[in-house]
């Protein structure tokens, strides 16, 4: 991808491809999946399956004849769009010599993950993937980054005109086309308004009664709407941690755009200077660091805290019995608050880390916490793992 390396991925795939018979490389359009796939396919000479190009779709009209004489790796791109496939590889996989093993990408929808996981229990696994991040492209890269997004065609893209465009147009066409591909069958139009809504909470407390109110629509069906996107990964919903403190606790989600240049399209925000004059520029800030921490952890145990007395956590994770706090600052020299101290008391937090632009280097904020610039992140986190 014009230079930029994607080797954490492809060993995470290949780790996969060394435990299952079949692996599913999910993520939304655009993020890469078909091309790190090709890198592969070179590496093993494998059969290649694209289910959007008329002839191989043809081909797979009857799997069972197309694959079962295969040996090696098969890849089969756009694998949501052959429902009746799963089955067939379970039949295939379950031979007493199988002499293949199958890579499928697709977009993570609903009946991509429930249909292959149902069908192929116990022979698959699920590598997630999204757009480029921080290690990828260069900690020194990390102002481009966060205001392109790490799509690829985004964040290569020859200049900031081409970048916002390219975004603008995927938005249009992830609703349109890419959605209706994946069986969701919701006006292009219902959700565009919602996707816009969920950029203006983008950091906040999801109030689905609000948000409804505001589109005309139930809770229950926004909450449906949010589902659609948080399974088509472009939306998370990082969920609430609470236990008995003796006091209140949100127990809600907190709503972000997943892809930061993507949340800076939603908003109209085509420059470095308009995101740095929004008022969404913390939020923004704290979305973009918290996926890159998520996707270097892979940590399925994270949260966000925040009780009704206003204190809060922006991001809590459990590493091997170790709880690590994050909070997310946007200004030049950031220290610890009210709110750190009630959350390392109530938490019993074993370290916390303030992540920072960092114009003045990482430094130490106490003996259990630091303020970690940007551009260190990825070694701290690094080390919390190896810990």
């Amino acid at each position: 991808m014009q230079g930029v390396p994607r080797s954490r991925i492809l060993t995470l795939i290949e780790q996969a491809l060394d435990r299952n018979p079949v692996v599913a490389l999910t993520g939304p359009r655009q993020c890469g999946k078909t091309t790190l796939a090709r890198v592969l396919a070179k590496r093993r000479e494998a059969f290649f399956f694209d289910m959007e190009h008329p002839t191989d779709a043809r081909r797979l009209e009857n799997p069972m004849t197309a694959l079962q004489d295969l040996s090696g790796l098969v890849v089969i791109d756009e694998a949501q769009l052959h429902p009746g496939l799963s089955p067939v590889l379970r039949v295939l996989v379950d031979r007493e010599s199988n002499p293949a093993q199958f890579l499928l990408l697709g977009s993570a929808s609903p009946d991509l993950v429930k249909g292959t996981s149902e069908s192929l229990a116990g022979r698959i696994g699920f590598v997630d993937m999204s757009g480029f991040d921080l290690a990828e492209v260069g900690a020194g890269s990390w102002r481009g980054l966060w205001h392109r997004g790490g799509f690829p065609k985004s964040f290569l893209a020859r200049d900031p005109d081409a970048s916002f465009s390219w975004r603008t147009d995927f938005i249009r066409t992830f609703l349109e086309r890419d959605l209706r591909n994946m069986g969701v069958q919701v006006p292009a139009a219902s959700l565009r308004r919602l996707w816009n809504m969920l950029a203006h909470y983008h950091g906040q407390i999801g109030n689905a009664s609000e948000i409804g109110r505001s589109l005309g629509e139930s809770n229950m069906t926004v909450k449906r709407h949010i589902d659609i996107l948080t399974a088509a990964l472009v939306v998370r919903q990082l969920q609430p941690w609470h236990e008995n403190l003796g006091k209140r606790q949100v127990k809600s989600p907190k709503l972000y755009i997943r892809d930061s240049g993507i949340l800076h399209a939603l908003l109209e925000l085509d420059s470095v200077t308009a995101v740095e004059g929004h008022p969404k520029l913390g939020a923004s800030w704290e979305g973009f660091c918290i996926e890159n921490i998520l996707t270097w952890m892979r940590e399925r145990n994270a949260w966000f805290w925040s009780s009704h007395s206003h204190a809060e956590l922006d991001l809590l994770v459990f590493h091997r019995g170790v709880r690590i706090g994050f909070e997310f600052k946007f200004s030049d020299a950031p220290g610890l608050t009210r709110s750190t101290h009630i959350a390392k008391e109530d938490l019993k937090l074993d370290r916390l880390l303030l992540v920072y632009p960092g114009a003045g280097g990482s430094y130490r904020l106490s003996d259990w916490a630091e303020a970690v610039a940007i551009k260190d992140l990825e070694n701290s986190v690094k080390k919390i793992m190896a810990a």
